[in-house]
């Protein structure tokens, strides 16, 4: 499913894909791929679960000014800056291992968080809960690549965890605007544990004991702490811009200081005789170069809808939590409906194909948004655009997963997947400071209903640039398909 054109450029270049041919014989497939989506809707649920809520979590805890972003922020900083460690511990001590340690830790952080305190004390509890995150989201989706190589059911399976991944973040707004609503901020951390335990049970029954990678060389600790320090720098970087701005001298230094890392970070990968953190062969195949930066623009486009939408249907219409999160559900089966669709195309068309009609039916979803007016209505402003929207992104999560990890070698494919996921994490972090920066010079420095409609109005049409630009790079990088074999044939035979 969606990778004929990723094998066959792994072949032309003298790559093989060292995908296995059969799950590991003690998975058990069905409980497997519940457990990932379990995984992926708790991963996704908590990136927005607690955005409503944030107001009642100031008064309750005596957050002033936007100290209470932290809570926010806590949680991006750890889990951006630690997923690449995270996919390289998979690969190295095993998934199974690496996932279950993950659930474990984000329940208890959770349960802590919803017990806090102080600030110091919930901002603490987001940090361990974005650590956690970090363990598990690419140790879970390899699992699902490795459980699920080939043919029909890796269609289903990435459509499955597409479908959970964009319901979580949907859904999230909705389930924390009604339980901080109705039942206060704390349950929106409390939340989590039920799901994280219901998860662990099924990843401890279902996934397979597989077997740690061959340790004949020493870990990569300077390749790590450059590579994770320069990703907590650049994330923190990015994420002080709603406070400091873009020229201010903590947003330019931490920027200079990932940029420093990170390089520093490239240089030892080239030259390590060690297990590195990041083999930059991987990025030789178009599949996963491609994959991996369409993912970023999509994440980017993706994160500034749900901050500007989420303001415009509260600020502008005047709508509370719990009724503004229930308008972001045709959103949520929107999405459903797109991965559904996409899981049917894949076995009559390529990846490439698939993330070019989505990325365009996004992209004029977005443009749609960006004729709002401060006169609006959810009916004639929102809802069309949401559904057109949705069913583009549905249509690009599963391809754009699966074309990211086909022809990766089983030994790295922790690292492929937190490579991804770290695509995702940075380009969400990248797009919503930028667009949000953009928005806010657009609406002025003293905004009224109609400025601030304008300027969350400027901000979607970015995201609809930003989607233009994510279908020029599946049309240009990723391989094209030949033949009139289906990927899904291909895959199979």
């Amino acid at each position: 499913m969606f990778q004929k054109q990723a094998t066959e450029s792994a072949g032309r270049r003298g790559t093989r894909p060292a995908v296995p041919a059969e799950p590991p014989p003690t998975a058990r497939p069905g409980v497997t791929l519940a457990a990932v989506g379990v995984v992926q809707f708790l991963v996704s649920l908590d990136l927005s679960v607690v955005n409503l809520g944030l107001p009642e979590i100031a008064a309750g805890l005596g957050f002033t000014g936007a100290d209470v972003t932290w809570v926010i922020h806590a949680y991006a900083l750890t889990f951006g800056g630690l997923l690449l460690l995270g996919g390289k511990l998979a690969d190295r001590y095993g998934r199974r291992r690496v996932l279950l340690g993950g659930l474990g830790l984000f329940a208890l952080a959770s349960l802590a968080g919803g017990f806090a305190q102080a600030q110091g004390h919930l901002v603490a509890a987001r940090a361990a809960q974005g650590v956690g995150a970090a363990a598990l989201a690419p140790a879970a989706l390899a699992v699902l690549t490795v459980t699920f190589p080939s043919g029909r059911a890796r269609a289903r399976a990435f459509g499955v965890w597409s479908a959970m991944n964009a319901a979580g973040g949907a859904l999230g707004v909705l389930i924390g605007g009604v339980l901080t609503e109705y039942a206060g901020w704390r349950w929106v951390m409390w939340v989590n544990v039920p799901m994280a335990l219901v998860a662990l049970a099924l990843a401890w029954r279902g996934v397979a004991a597989d077997r740690p990678a061959a340790r004949h060389t020493r870990p990569d600790v300077l390749g790590a702490v450059l590579g994770t320090g320069g990703m907590t720098a650049l994330v923190y970087g990015i994420v002080g811009t709603d406070r400091h701005g873009w020229a201010a001298p903590q947003t330019i230094g931490a920027v200079a200081g990932a940029v420093v890392l990170l390089v520093g970070f490239v240089l030892v990968q080239r030259a390590t005789t060690r297990d590195a953190l990041l083999p930059l062969g991987l990025f030789r195949l178009r599949t996963v170069s491609g994959a991996n930066t369409f993912n970023l623009l999509l994440g980017a486009a993706m994160a500034s809808a749900f901050y500007f939408l989420s303001l415009y249907l509260q600020d502008v219409l005047g709508h509370g939590p719990a009724t503004a999160g229930l308008m972001f559900l045709p959103f949520a089966l929107g999405v459903v409906v797109g991965s559904v669709v996409a899981i049917r195309l894949g076995s009559r068309m390529p990846s490439r194909s698939l993330l070019v009609l989505g990325g365009l039916m996004t992209a004029v979803g977005f443009a749609w948004f960006g004729r709002i007016g401060a006169d609006g209505t959810f009916l004639a402003d929102v809802l069309g655009p949401s559904l057109v929207t949705s069913i583009g992104f549905g249509l690009c999560l599963g391809p754009v997963v699966a074309t990211a990890t086909v022809g990766v070698p089983e030994r790295q494919s922790g690292v492929a997947s937190g490579v991804l996921n770290t695509s995702r994490q940075l380009g969400a972090s990248l797009g919503l400071a930028a667009l949000g920066t953009a928005a806010a010079a657009r609406a002025g420095t003293s905004p009224d209903v109609e400025a601030l409609t304008g300027g969350y109005a400027f901000g979607l049409t970015l995201g609809a640039v930003l989607l233009g630009a994510a279908v020029v790079v599946a049309l240009l990088v990723l391989p094209r398909p030949t033949g009139r074999t289906t990927s899904l044939e291909r895959s199979t035979s």
